[in-house]
């Protein structure tokens, strides 16, 4: 694994707990990767490998865990779209290079973040990657999780409350890189949610789905432990940024 170094930053009364790599390479324009696991017992520990596979083809790197995840301080309960949202920028704007582009890869419910992180860095953002993604309807933005029996999961729950998703618009908006991954079998995500993403994400961005067949949801740790895939994974991402002034990377 390529030489990754641990950070912490302090956001909001909370120390985020991150890693980062890729620093030491001078070259101007590189983009800055930046993996977003997914809630419940999500962490960035899973993301590593994959990080370091981004380092080595030449970009910057970071991941963290968000306040109660990982070895993040904060009380999972309390945690909101919104406040991920917020630790991501918080991050961002402290660890990769000021105006240099951007790569947000986010994890099941980090696909709403990383919907959130496009709209809010507009064409820094050269590249997406989503991975077995969540969106959420408006409504569920500013609600704090809770316990899974409060006012966030009966919105989530909500028949169909999915399809008018902001992050919907933002993707179908969006004209850069964009890969979808999409496990075999996925227990989580309804089939109508990848399909309204697929959707959204092929109407304007360079759109490529990568399937991995016999994954399921959890497909951080699908790649932790898959070295071919996480591969194949990152240079599906990497691939064709020269369009959007990026490059040339190390593939």
């Amino acid at each position: 694994m390529r030489e990754l170094s641990s950070f912490t930053h302090h956001f909001d009364g909370e120390r985020l707990s991150g890693a980062r790599g890729g620093d030491g390479d001078g070259r101007p324009g590189r983009p800055t990767v930046v993996l977003l696991h997914g809630a419940g017992i999500g962490s960035k520990r899973p993301l590593l490998p994959l990080l370091a596979e981004f380092t080595a083809r030449g970009c910057r790197g970071v991941a963290f865990d968000f306040s109660g995840h990982g070895e993040s301080t904060g009380a999972l309960h309390e945690l909101s779209l919104r406040r991920r949202f917020e630790q991501a920028v918080a991050v961002i704007d402290a660890h990769a290079p000021s105006d240099g582009p951007l790569i947000p890869v986010g994890f099941s419910m980090s696909g709403q973040t990383v919907a959130d992180l496009a709209r809010h860095y507009g064409k820094r953002v050269v590249a997406l990657a989503l991975c077995a993604p969540a969106v959420y309807a408006a409504a569920a933005w500013d609600v704090p999780f809770g316990n899974g029996d409060g006012r966030f999961s009966e919105i989530i729950r909500r028949p169909d409350g999915w399809r008018t998703a902001p992050a919907l618009d933002v993707l179908r908006a969006y004209e850069g890189r964009a890969v979808l991954a999409v496990p075999g079998t996925d227990a989580v995500i309804p089939p109508d949610v990848t399909k309204a993403v697929e959707d959204a994400l092929s109407a304007r961005a360079r759109f490529t789905r990568f399937d991995v067949f016999d994954a399921d949801h959890k497909l951080g740790f699908w790649f932790h432990e898959h070295a071919e895939d996480r591969r194949d994974f990152a240079d599906t991402v990497l691939s064709g940024l020269e369009a959007y002034g990026v490059g040339p990377l190390e593939q």
